[in-house]
């Protein structure tokens, strides 16, 4: 019960704009799930689920992404400034950062679950992505090399 409850959560916030502990429990009950406040603020909680704002200038819930828009942003920033080159060969993506920061350059890689990467390795000052195939290679050196103009 409890996972299928948290399954339509999950799809209800993909679907509507909902704001309030409240709203939520309004769906829920509208859809035969006898909910109180209690049970879906634990449900909240165990997705991970997070408040965002929207364009009209209210919140509503929406699943986290790993990290939260400002910490994304300062561990986007920390990686643009530690790389100094980014270059690609056939499935391989070598990108170069300065001495001592390669591992903290492939976490952040690593966060930003980019499609295509099968898996990275980190030296000193080296990093080489595996990815699936030489298109794949060419669009995330260029994804890295626009994150370092960017910041």
């Amino acid at each position: 019960m409890k996972n299928e409850r948290q399954s339509r959560i999950l799809e209800l916030v993909s679907q509507y704009e909902i704001e309030t502990q409240e709203d939520m429990m309004e769906r829920l009950r509208a859809e035969g799930y006898m909910v109180t406040q209690a049970t879906v603020s634990r449900d909240l909680k165990e997705l991970k689920l997070t408040k965002s704002l929207t364009a009209g200038g209210t919140y509503r819930y929406s699943v986290a992404t790993g990290r939260s828009q400002t910490g994304n942003g300062r561990l986007k920033g920390a990686m643009a400034d530690s790389i100094v080159h980014v270059d690609y060969s056939m499935n391989n993506v070598v990108i170069k950062t300065y001495p001592g920061m390669a591992q903290a350059v492939a976490f952040a890689v690593d966060s930003m679950n980019m499609h295509g990467i099968l898996g990275c390795v980190a030296g000193d000052d080296t990093i080489i992505l595996v990815t699936r195939d030489t298109q794949s290679s060419a669009e995330i050196s260029e994804k890295i090399r626009e994150l370092m103009k960017t910041f």
